[in-house]
């Protein structure tokens, strides 16, 4: 089995920032910031929504298969505690900043 470079793959998927990075200002960067959770949220209310729309048909007897609705379940599960661990991280850190003595 061949193993493939991570330097191929990389660019075309975006991980590997080449060249110069462009200057954001702190407001551009708050924006920027702000709409990357606003999506990774709105991605998670999806996943749900998903899972609850093949649960319903399945019921229902609509034509979806079991292991569909488990696979989606999963699905919105993983992304639902994904989001609860980096929200719990988050505050960690904000009570650790505010316990910082000044």
């Amino acid at each position: 089995m061949a193993i493939q470079s991570i330097f191929n793959v990389a660019p075309s998927a975006g991980i590997i920032k080449t060249g110069a990075q462009e200057k954001l200002t702190p407001y551009e960067a708050q924006q920027s910031f702000g709409s990357f959770l606003k999506d990774a949220i709105q991605d998670v209310n999806n996943k749900q929504n998903v899972s609850d729309g093949l649960t319903q048909k399945l019921v229902l007897g609509g034509d979806v298969e079991l292991h569909e609705v488990m696979i989606a379940a999963q699905k919105a599960t993983i992304a639902l505690n994904a989001t609860m661990e980096v929200r719990n991280k988050v505050v960690e850190a904000y009570q650790e900043i505010i316990r910082m003595p000044v």
